[in-house]
Order: structure tokens, then C-alpha cells, then sequence
């Protein structure tokens, strides 16, 4: 009886709180913005473009209607990287911080916070993460 009671328990703030989210989410929309915290939308993931190792990403306002915009955030752990891939629109990494080695094209060049890498359409790049400390880029390109 006391386990049906908790469960019980637990499945009614589960509810609470989605509803509250959304209740929350759909009031910001409606008053012209939306108020994301990273928290709650960090993701394990392997590196990009099966660059392997293991990242954190956290796609800001995935689920915000017509937005023409991605921005998102990535934490490359030690030994982990954005594969090497061709870019079809312009994209924007800025590193706060950490160091990495970027590849664009046919050059290979150190990155670090305070860096800011703009690849054009029709570019290929790739970025390993350097050192000892976790390579946290900001990375923002026109959504399709």
C-alpha cells in the first residue's frame, strides 16, 4: 500500500510539472519570448558528424514554432570532436572556452576562447577538442 501510495505520488508531480512546463513555455511564446535554462535540455551525446568521443549538446528553442534560427551549445569532453563534414550554410562557432584544433578545408590552426570561426556553404571543417578541459563552443546557423 505505501509503494502505490508513493508511486501514486510521484506520477501526480510528474503531471504537475509537465503541465506547469508547458503551461509555462506556451505563456512565454505568447508574450513574445521564451526563457530556456540548460539544465533542462542537456543531452549525452557522441561527437557530431561521427567525430566520436563523448559531448554534451544543448539545442536551445528546438521546439520554438518558425524559428529561423539554431543556436546551440556544445561541451566537447577530452578526445572528443565535431567530425569533419561540409558545411550548406553559414555557421557560427565561437569558443568560450577550452582549446581545439580546427580543420577548414585544407588548414589545420588552434582555436580558443575568445575565437570566433565563420564557415561559408560549400567549406568542410571539423574541431577536435585540445588539452585537458572540456572545449565548450556556442554554435548558431540559419535553420532549413
Amino acid at each position: 500500500m505505501k509503494k502505490y501510495f508513493l508511486f501514486i505520488t510521484m506520477i501526480l508531480i510528474a503531471a504537475v510539472a509537465f503541465i506547469s512546463f508547458s503551461f509555462q513555455n506556451k505563456s512565454q511564446q505568447q508574450n513574445g519570448y521564451i526563457l530556456e535554462h540548460e539544465k533542462d535540455i542537456a543531452k549525452q551525446e557522441a561527437g557530431t558528424h561521427n567525430g566520436g568521443g563523448n559531448t554534451i549538446g544543448y539545442s536551445f528553442f528546438a521546439n520554438a514554432k518558425d524559428l529561423k534560427l539554431v543556436f546551440r551549445k556544445r561541451v566537447l569532453k577530452p578526445g572528443s570532436a565535431i567530425g569533419y563534414h561540409l558545411q550548406n550554410e553559414d555557421e557560427i562557432y565561437y569558443i568560450i572556452s577550452g582549446k581545439g584544433i580546427m580543420k577548414m578545408i585544407d588548414k589545420t590552426f588552434p582555436v580558443q576562447a575568445g575565437d570566433a570561426i565563420l564557415t561559408r556553404p560549400g567549406s568542410s571543417h571539423g574541431l577536435q577538442q585540445a588539452g585537458k578541459e572540456d572545449l565548450v563552443i556556442i554554435i548558431n546557423y540559419e535553420a532549413k
